[in-house]
């Protein structure tokens, strides 16, 4: 995909996500407008529309109004899962981290018919946001799930998870806080667990499945199809 995004600090590197947009529908449409602004973070950018300047810090407790641990998602699709988390544990902040504009759209439209309020979105990369924008060791659980595989060779310089993505997760992440993966393809499972292992900052690997983590219709297609679904869990040493 061609970008017409301005330059900015951190395009000089590969990005683990192609800018999509597309139209929302007329629900879409009609949850941002009444509810985006409460949900919705206004960032400060840097460049690019999914940037944000490196010199902006998030205020947690100003955003959710309230000091309450705080959960992270990246890529969080249309919201099942940060929206299950939010009726299942209210006493948590979540924060999601999303590039795709329908996919937030379709998380308002549920925040708004559930009356859910515990959930902040931002629309960011996750590696800026992870390298400047949230504090550090403000977070209690980072969730990574089903991550673009990039499946070809030569698309493995974009995967999300990385060693240098490693690091990232370690500045946000509390002692003892929680880092959670999942993934259908086999073979970045085993990328993820190297990472894991080769982290100075992480003690974990392969576990039993989040039961935290609310089935979503992507996973439900992976596990139709046959491909086995890993859960790893890694904690801040």
């Amino acid at each position: 995909m061609t970008s017409t995004d301005p330059p900015s600090r951190y395009r000089a590197t590969p990005v683990s996500f192609t800018r999509r947009g597309g139209r929302l529908t007329e629900r879409q449409q009609a949850a941002w407008d009444a509810v985006g602004e409460q949900f919705v973070l206004d960032l400060p950018r840097a460049g690019s529309s999914t940037s944000v300047d490196p010199g902006f810090v998030l205020d947690v407790e100003a955003v959710f109004g309230r000091r309450a641990p705080l959960v992270v998602e990246i890529g969080g699709g249309r919201g099942e899962v940060i929206c299950g988390a939010a009726e299942e544990r209210p006493e948590v902040d979540l924060l999601g981290l999303e590039v795709y504009r329908p996919g937030v759209a379709q998380t308002l439209v549920t925040l708004r018919h559930r009356g859910l309020t515990s959930v902040r979105l931002a629309m960011v990369d996750a590696a800026e946001a992870l390298a400047t924008m949230l504090p550090a060791g403000s977070v209690d659980e980072l969730w990574v799930n089903f991550p673009d595989p990039w499946p070809k060779a030569r698309h493995h310089k974009r995967r999300l998870v990385t060693p240098a993505f490693a690091g990232l997760a370690a500045r946000v992440l509390r002692p003892g806080g929680v880092w959670r993966l999942a993934t259908d393809w086999a073979e970045y499972a085993e990328q993820m667990a190297e990472v894991i292992a080769g982290s100075d900052d992480f003690d974990g690997g392969p576990a039993e499945r989040f039961a935290g983590r609310a089935l979503t219709r992507f996973e439900a297609k992976g596990v139709a199809a046959g491909r086995p679904i890993t859960d790893l869990r890694a904690v801040r040493r």
